[in-house]
């Protein structure tokens, strides 16, 4: 077992919660999604050390406590060469950048090993870094199955590293178009609010105390009546940011299936498309800049909110 693969938590402020609740909630990050039955396993196989001389998935966790966690290498993945179309806007020897449809998975993960961006790219006999792990080669960002627009894979490790870099200094230009529920009557703002796993619920993210920082500036494009057309700028990369933002403000995502309303206008996934995608060039240093239009599914919303004025009223 590697060193890489332990991780130190130290509880803060869940007097009392499970310890297997608890550590499924330390351990998420952007990266890694485990889950509580994975940690259970992980506890009953002696992977997690603490305070005690045995810790058990019931035991209540204290403020101040601190455990280790040896987290399993993981099996053997090689990522299967699929023939998926796959729209390549630019390529060369070291960077992939793609304008990924609405509906596709990016990369293979658990339960889902087939039918990925990543599978369709392979397909095409196009190798990317491994340093990005078995299952997220070339992968240092992504964007939600539902949401479509522009991504950037490396091929190389130079270009993993350079642009992983870029990510984390907030370098990279990443403009979003959404479709919003309600009537934002600020034309520009800036949602500063830290984002987490919510507790009550793994699937989704919320806005929290104790979250990572998250800071999304917005720009109002057009009015709709009940309906808001956006241009969102991230500054930060959190899970699901977009969509935990704007619905945190009370502007939820059309669409959106997780923290939208039940009734929405008709889209399949929330309308979110990543329109603009500009960073330097890991080898060269020259500045690449893409944008790419919305997809004909929210031009065709676009549309019916013009000639109805209010749609869904």
């Amino acid at each position: 077992m590697t060193e890489d693969k332990k991780q130190i938590v130290t509880v803060q402020d869940d007097d009392g919660t499970r310890l297997d609740v608890w550590l499924t909630e330390a351990l998420q990050d952007d990266d890694v999604e485990i889950s509580r039955s994975q940690v259970q396993t992980l506890l009953q196989n002696g992977f997690v050390t603490g305070p005690r001389d045995r810790v058990k998935a019931s035991d209540k966790v204290v403020p101040g406590e601190v455990y280790t966690v040896v987290l399993p290498e993981p099996e053997p993945f090689e990522v299967a060469a699929e023939d998926i179309p796959v729209d390549i806007v630019y390529e060369d020897e070291h960077v992939v950048v793609v304008n990924k449809p609405r509906g596709l998975v990016v990369h293979p993960g658990a339960g889902n090993l087939t039918g990925t961006l990543v599978n369709g790219l392979v397909g095409k006999g196009i190798r990317l870094s491994r340093l990005g792990g078995a299952m997220r080669p070339g992968v240092v960002h992504r964007i939600d199955k539902d949401t479509s627009g522009l991504l950037v894979l490396a091929k190389t490790d130079l270009a993993y590293h350079r642009l992983s870099e870029q990510f984390r200094e907030h370098s990279i230009t990443r403009l979003y178009r959404a479709i919003v529920h309600g009537n934002l009557q600020h034309d520009t703002g800036i949602i500063d609010a830290p984002i987490g796993r919510d507790p009550q619920n793994r699937q989704r993210m919320a806005v929290r105390e104790a979250g990572k920082s998250a800071v999304s500036h917005f720009r109002v494009l057009e009015r709709f009546g009940k309906y808001t057309y956006l241009e969102l700028r991230l500054e930060t990369g959190r899970t699901h940011q977009i969509r935990v933002h704007m619905a945190y403000i009370g502007f939820p995502l059309a669409g959106d299936p997780v923290y939208g309303p039940r009734h929405t206008l008709p889209i399949k996934g929330q309308a979110l498309h990543a329109a603009t995608l500009g960073f330097a060039h890991p080898d060269t240093a020259e500045s690449l800049f893409f944008t790419i239009e919305v997809p004909e599914d929210m031009r065709r919303l676009l549309g019916l909110l013009e000639a109805a004025g209010n749609f869904g009223t």
